[in-house]
C-alpha cells in the first residue's frame, strides 16, 4: 500500500511539473456528474453518493486555488434535477445547503449563487443566500470566486437575461421596437448570472458523459472541454492536473 502511495505521489508531482503556470485557465467550470452511479457501484444509498460528492468540493477548490485558478463555477443542481423524486430531491437539497454553508464557513472563497434560486423550497433558498452573503462576495480581496450553480439551466439563464434587459429599457422609457433595434450581445452578457466575470476557458465534466447539458451555454462558446471517465466522488488531483495539462497543450483559436 505504501508503495502504491509513493508511485501515486511521484506521478502527481510529475503531472504538476508539466502544467504551465502561465497557461492555467482563469475560470474553470465543472459539471459534477456521477454521484448516483458511484453510489450504485459502491452498493450504497443515493444520498450517500451525493454526500460523498459534496465532500469532494472543498478539496477540489484547494487544488484549483493552488494551480492559480481565479474563478470556479460548480454545477450542483440543474433545473431538470428539480423534477426528481422528492424522496431523493429533499435530502439532496439539504446536502447542497450544508455543503455551501461549509464552504462559506471556511472563509477562503467568495461565493456567488448562480441559478434560479426562487425555484427552490424557501427554507433552502434562505440558507443558500445567507451562506453566500456571509462571504462578502462583492469584496475584491484576492480570494478565489466560486459560483455555486443551483437550480441552474443555460436556456433559462439567457431568457432571464433578455427579460432583465427588456425591463431595464422599458423603465428607461424605451419602446419594444427601440430595444429590438439596439439589443446586442454585450447587453445580454451584462445581465447573466456571471456578469463581471471572465468566460470559462475550461469546462470539465466527470462520469464519462460527453455533453454540456446546457451548462453555461452563452459563456462557453469558446471554452475548451475536458471529459473525464471517473465519477465525481472519485475525482482526484491527478485527474484535475491532467485536465490542466490537456488544456495548456491545446491551440485556442477563439473562433478565429
Amino acid at each position: 500500500m505504501a508503495g502504491n502511495n509513493l508511485v501515486y505521489d511521484l506521478y502527481e508531482r510529475r503531472l504538476a511539473s508539466q502544467v504551465e503556470t502561465d497557461r492555467v485557465p482563469e475560470h474553470v467550470g465543472v459539471i459534477l456528474d456521477g454521484n448516483r452511479r458511484w453510489a450504485k457501484q459502491m452498493g450504497i444509498g443515493t444520498s450517500q453518493g451525493h454526500k460523498r460528492g459534496a465532500d469532494k468540493i472543498e478539496e477540489f477548490l484547494g487544488w484549483a486555488h493552488t494551480a492559480g485558478v481565479k474563478v470556479v463555477t460548480l454545477w450542483l443542481l440543474s433545473t431538470d434535477n428539480l423534477n426528481r423524486d422528492p424522496a431523493e430531491l429533499s435530502p439532496l437539497l439539504d446536502i447542497i445547503a450544508n455543503a455551501v454553508e461549509g464552504l462559506a464557513g471556511a472563509g477562503a472563497w467568495r461565493l456567488r449563487l448562480v441559478g434560479a434560486v426562487d425555484l427552490l423550497p424557501e427554507p433552502v433558498a434562505l440558507r443558500l443566500r445567507a451562506a453566500v452573503d456571509s462571504t462578502h462576495p462583492d469584496d475584491a480581496d484576492g480570494r478565489m470566486q466560486v459560483n455555486v450553480a443551483v437550480g441552474y439551466g443555460g436556456r433559462q439563464e439567457i431568457a432571464e437575461a433578455v427579460r432583465d434587459v427588456l425591463r431595464e429599457r422599458a423603465a428607461a422609457g424605451a419602446t419594444l421596437e427601440e430595444v429590438a433595434e439596439t439589443l446586442c450581445e454585450e447587453d445580454i452578457t451584462a445581465h447573466l448570472y456571471t456578469k463581471g466575470q471572465p468566460d470559462p476557458e475550461l469546462v470539465i465534466r466527470t462520469s464519462g458523459e460527453q455533453r454540456l447539458s446546457g451548462f453555461l451555454l452563452w459563456q462557453s462558446v469558446h471554452s475548451e472541454y475536458y471529459f473525464c471517465e471517473v465519477y465525481w466522488p472519485d475525482f482526484r488531483r491527478i485527474d484535475f492536473l491532467r485536465a490542466l495539462r490537456d488544456y495548456a497543450r491545446r491551440e485556442r483559436r477563439l473562433g478565429r
